[in-house]
């Protein structure tokens, strides 16, 4: 199940409470669903008791209760719990988890994008001619694309031309006659988000680093810290998060290869102690549509790191061991163990990293 369908379930359980007169409030348009934080539990959490307490004229406990009570009736879960001052923390039935990997599988690198197309939205973005000004510019771009944003990027100077050639940065505005011009007054169309994008100057040359390394030096601190250059980011050992990323998405490749080896293919079922992987995984899409509100490619990148950290202890399951024959369990492994290498993947390349299926 997906933070979206999760959000639809706690709306609609709002709706239930309103309509038997327990909750006289405005059913709101969406539910935040995020895993949860500390002192919380289970696979997701929600803070919609809070989000409703005031309009409701009720304290948030009381709120969340209510919605507890409804909420527990859903078989799609196996418990929810109420901690803190009104969060929601909810558990999700194995099949759950087989929902998301299915989804994850379908759309693979695509899993958290629009599905509409054309948002509606065209975003100007600015940057000055610097050379993580210009990267961290590429990588929003690629994000608000990705969530259906029509993006024209405008650098304030000239680029070195380096920065593309070994960087990967495409500051080339890409031009669409429907988004250029308003169908219906036949003028130009004005950007609806006008963005610049100064995040603080590299403090030295990230071209030896070459284009993975490079752009991820770049990218991976938030815009007001200063990156490290060159830093450990071509050190193949777990110190460097990149590494890191990229070694559970190789992982996750060969173990496919192995298992095809051994007769057996992914088939997405019930996965136990692999929570805080499920959870990462649902989180994507919010993390995409996040990266792009903000313009913060960084979140993404660490939410890459935690996907990474949360699959490794997953996968020395994956595989039959000695005599053991593969199980229903392997092949639901293996399509977790997948799963995490597609949003992986996707998620790299949207900050335009390459992700090896060898390392």
């Amino acid at each position: 199940m997906t933070p979206a369908e999760l959000s639809r379930t706690v709306l609609h359980a709002v709706r239930r409470a309103v309509d038997e007169g327990e909750l006289s409030v405005t059913v709101p348009e969406r539910a935040v669903i995020a895993p949860p934080g500390p002192g919380g539990c289970g696979d997701y959490a929600t803070s919609i008791a809070l989000q409703l307490a005031r309009a409701a004229g009720r304290p948030p406990l009381d709120v969340a209760e209510i919605l507890r009570a409804r909420l527990l009736g859903e078989q799609r879960f196996t418990d929810v719990v109420v901690t803190g001052p009104g969060f929601l923390n909810l558990s999700l039935r194995g099949t759950a988890s087989a929902g998301l990997v299915e989804e994850i599988l379908r759309r693979g690198w695509r899993y958290g994008h629009a599905t509409t197309g054309f948002s509606g939205t065209v975003v100007r973005l600015r940057c000055p001619a610097e050379v993580r000004a210009v990267v961290v510019a590429d990588a929003v771009a690629r994000v608000l694309r990705s969530q259906g944003d029509f993006v024209r990027v405008e650098c304030e100077g000239r680029p070195a031309p380096q920065w593309e050639s070994v960087l990967g940065a495409d500051l080339a505005t890409r031009r669409s006659r429907t988004a250029d011009r308003d169908v219906t007054t036949r003028g130009p169309r004005i950007a609806d988000q006008d963005v610049t994008v100064r995040p603080v100057p590299a403090p030295g040359d990230p071209l030896p680093l070459g284009r993975d390394a490079g752009r991820w030096a770049l990218l991976h601190p938030a815009a007001h810290d200063r990156p490290r250059i060159p830093g450990d980011h071509l050190v193949q050992r777990e110190s460097n998060p990149l590494f890191r990323v990229r070694y559970a998405h190789a992982r996750t490749r060969a173990l496919l290869r192995n298992a095809a080896d051994l007769g057996f293919h992914p088939e997405p079922g019930p996965v136990s102690e692999a929570e805080a992987l499920v959870a990462a995984l649902g989180d994507h899409p919010r993390v995409l549509a996040a990266t792009a509100t903000h313009h913060t490619p960084d979140r993404l990148a660490r939410h890459l790191v935690t996907v990474a950290d949360a699959a490794m202890p997953l996968l020395p399951a994956v595989l039959p061991l000695g005599e053991e024959k593969p199980s229903a369990a392997h092949r639901a492994r293996l399509a977790l163990a997948e799963a995490a290498g597609t949003v992986l993947a996707g998620g790299l390349s949207l900050l335009g990293i390459d992700a090896p299926d060898h390392l």
